[in-house]
């Protein structure tokens, strides 16, 4: 069986390790766990010799003793700043430190003795049982690393309701000290799946825990290695785009990407953009925008023919997810399907685009106490825009209008006619996303024709009785007249 060979150092001194290529990712975590020295809650940190932070996976590039990567063991997530000093005040010792102190003495017992006494064991079973207790309790859970992964465990906030409509500067430095204070510490392997799945609630996680999950999508996906991305350099980068999101109901930092359109309010954004996708245009410019500033850039490492292909690739995504031209690209992916090449560029732009509208309108393939608050929080701000635009004496948007839609009504004819068609297609070139997401959309199609139809019959019920009442004025109206005609001619 082939084998890599991985040569690091932990504090300076020098380590290998060999393990199948084929060998489980948290086995080779484990393997480097161990050839640290490192505890079950202490956090590792493997950095290549550009000095960037690289994940430890069965990926790992095999290397030469004169290039060895760097492994740091930092303190747990228990002990972090700044809950570990909180916590460490409030119980007047460090959790970590006993721990440590701990396994010291058994080692030393243990080389002395050569065994171990039951009251060791007895020791560090009390020390991880206080532990787990403390990392059960709700409030240490600010990271995500202990919440309730399990499918509708709560009941989710279903608006993004801010007093201002732009961030302000003390809101964004909070946000920034607590992302970076959150930075350094590690998401378990679980949530690390979680991420990849469409089950993933975005509702459970506040601005700043995002922003250390984009950071781990990151790491994840290789991206830092190959763009030679900085650590500080990423951390700034994500926040610039949190910073310049609104406070608004849906369209906010936590969707990332806008669609709304505003033209009919000749807006200068409109204007500037001569009415040609003004918000998808404007993202463009603030995109690059945060990518002119040195400490923001994150491609700043690369060539520039690098950066032309990426700027390239980012306009054309951002671009795609402007809804006027939904039908356009559809229509050019179903063109290409049946002799779709991976090796040709312009098919992959056409999927890389298919691709970015599927995630930017893939609510409803979630589950449905993640997907029906973002839809409340969508009509939330459809009706705003609409009541704005009455107000100024502009044409209303019929589906933003809430004197002309329903809940379900808005969702049966959107998923109808623009999820499940784009959906299918992408199906026919990757069945494995039939389970994924077509099945969860097809059943949220059900569920909103069925309340389509109790509005229908609860409407159909009412009607007679407004019909009743509204019977008995008419005759009352009748008779008085007569009898007042009749009162006059005498």
């Amino acid at each position: 069986m082939a084998t890599k060979i991985i040569y690091f150092t932990v504090n300076g001194r020098p380590e290998q390790a060999e393990f199948p290529v084929t060998c489980p990712a948290q086995d080779v975590k484990d393997l480097f766990r161990s050839a640290a020295e490192a505890g079950p809650h202490d956090i590792l940190k493997l950095y290549n010799p550009k000095g960037n932070i690289i994940n430890i996976s069965p990926n790992l590039e095999p290397n030469k003793p004169n290039t060895c990567y760097k492994l740091e063991v930092v303190a747990s997530g228990c002990n972090s700043e700044p809950l570990g000093v909180e916590l460490a005040g409030a119980l007047g010792f460090d959790l970590s430190s006993m721990e440590k102190r701990l396994k010291g003495l058994e080692k030393k017992i243990l080389i002395e003795a050569g065994t171990t006494p039951a009251v060791i064991y007895e020791m560090k079973k009390q020390v991880d049982s206080f532990r787990e207790k403390l990392e059960s309790v709700e409030h240490l859970s600010w990271l995500g690393l202990f919440k309730d992964l399990s499918e509708g465990a709560h009941k989710p906030s279903p608006f993004y309701h801010k007093k201002t409509l732009h961030k302000t500067k003390e809101e964004c430095e909070h946000m920034l000290e607590k992302f970076l204070q959150m930075s350094s510490l590690e998401v378990s392997e679980e949530v690390r799946q979680y991420l990849k799945t469409p089950t993933f609630d975005n509702w459970q996680w506040e601005d700043a825990e995002i922003m250390v999950l984009l950071q781990v999508m990151y790491t994840d996906l290789d991206f830092i290695a190959t763009y030679n991305i900085e650590p500080e350099v990423l951390q700034q980068f994500l926040f610039e785009v949190y910073r310049r999101y609104n406070n608004i109901p849906f369209h906010n930092f936590k969707h990332c990407f806008c669609v709304t359109q505003m033209i009919n309010a000749r807006t200068e954004l409109a204007l500037r953009y001569n009415d040609i996708s003004p918000l998808e245009n404007h993202h463009c410019a603030v995109t690059f925008d945060i990518l002119e500033k040195k400490e923001s850039n994150i491609f700043r490492n690369v060539s520039p023919d690098q950066y032309k292909r990426i700027r390239e690739g980012i306009i054309k995504c951002i671009l795609a997810t402007d809804m006027t031209r939904h039908n356009e690209i559809l229509s050019k992916f179903k063109s290409i399907l049946s002799s779709f090449d991976f090796d040709n560029k312009d098919h992959r732009d056409v999927l890389m685009m298919i691709l970015i509208k599927v995630s930017d309108i893939s609510n409803e393939a979630r589950p449905m106490e993640v997907a029906e608050p973002w839809l409340d929080c969508l009509l939330q701000e459809f009706y705003n825009q609409s009541d704005a635009e009455k107000l100024e004496g502009l044409p209303v948007t019929p589906f933003m209008d809430r004197d002309k839609i329903t809940k379900p009504s808005s969702q049966t004819g959107f998923i109808r006619f623009v999820l499940l068609p784009l959906f299918i297609e992408l199906a026919n070139l990757f069945p494995c996303l039939e389970l994924h997401i077509i099945d969860p959309v097809r059943k949220a199609l059900d569920y909103y024709t069925e309340m389509e139809k109790a509005l229908e019959r609860e409407k159909q019920n009412r009607a007679p009785c407004e019909n009743g009442f509204k019977g008995k004025e008419i005759a009352v109206g009748q008779t008085s007249a007569p009898e007042a005609s009749n009162s006059d001619t005498q």
